[in-house]
């Protein structure tokens, strides 16, 4: 059941998503749901803001008045979070919540995947995806941070640098 846990979007009164996550987290962890409510997050960034005495480094939320949900959706867990205090409603067409796309998952950087390399700077590696499939080149450098890898593909004669995601190429 835990692989059908998706990503939904809780909208709160503005100012209440603190307490929100709190009021979910307590519900899962009296009724034993955490199969079914695995995780609540609120999406933060780190900014530095200047004032007069100074920089200093403040989290805001990314998404003022939404919550982000992990859960299998059933009727219990529905009515779970629908009936917290603070929350208004799901993000979706009308009683129905739509979950997040895993790609809208990625770009909010939720839930990081690790993807793991079978190769090195220097290796030798073969385009797997792209409009350079099938190429072959040499890594120059690895982001994992960013997800990013440079190759250097020999193109008519010239060496080329590339930025190609981390699973777009693999080792020969």
């Amino acid at each position: 059941m835990a692989e059908e846990a998706k990503w939904y979007v809780a909208h709160t009164y503005s100012g209440y998503e603190n307490t929100v996550k709190a009021t979910i987290e307590k519900a899962v962890e009296n009724r034993n749901m955490g199969e079914l409510i695995q995780a609540v997050n609120i999406p933060l960034e780190t900014v530095t803001e200047i004032t007069e005495t100074g920089a200093k480094t403040v989290e805001r939320k990314v998404f003022p008045g939404y919550v982000l949900v992990k859960m299998v959706m059933t009727d219990e867990t529905w009515h779970l979070v629908r009936n917290v205090r603070g929350v208004t409603g799901f993000v979706g067409s009308g009683n129905k919540a739509i979950p997040l796309t895993d790609a809208e998952i990625a770009a909010m950087g939720v839930e990081k995947r690790e993807v793991l390399v079978n190769y090195e700077v220097g290796s030798s590696v073969r385009i797997t995806e792209g409009a350079l499939e099938s190429f072959l080149g040499t890594v120059e450098e690895i982001d994992t941070e960013r997800e990013k890898v440079r190759v250097v593909v020999s193109m008519f004669g010239r060496e080329t640098p590339v930025e190609l995601d981390l699973d777009q190429i693999e080792s020969i």
